[in-house]
């Protein structure tokens, strides 16, 4: 993992994308599934193993009915 991962705000945004998806009521393996990821791929992400890049925050953003600027 890089040091920029693993910086307090980065583990804050993996936190809150984590938080949206349980408040959305969505699994990782439901998340997973809509964006035919497999589910490591959202694990690795919540952990803060994986980066997110803007498209797909904008992405999570809408599955999860949130605004992007919640993430951040």
């Amino acid at each position: 993992m890089s040091k920029s991962m693993q910086t307090k705000e980065y583990k804050e945004f993996s936190k809150k994308l984590r938080q949206a998806r349980t408040e959305a009521g969505l699994t990782q393996v439901q998340v997973a599934g809509k964006l035919k990821r497999p589910q490591s791929y959202i694990s690795n992400i919540e952990a803060g193993e994986q980066r997110v890049d803007i498209t797909e925050l904008k992405v999570f953003a809408k599955l999860y009915k949130k605004k992007v600027d919640y993430f951040i």
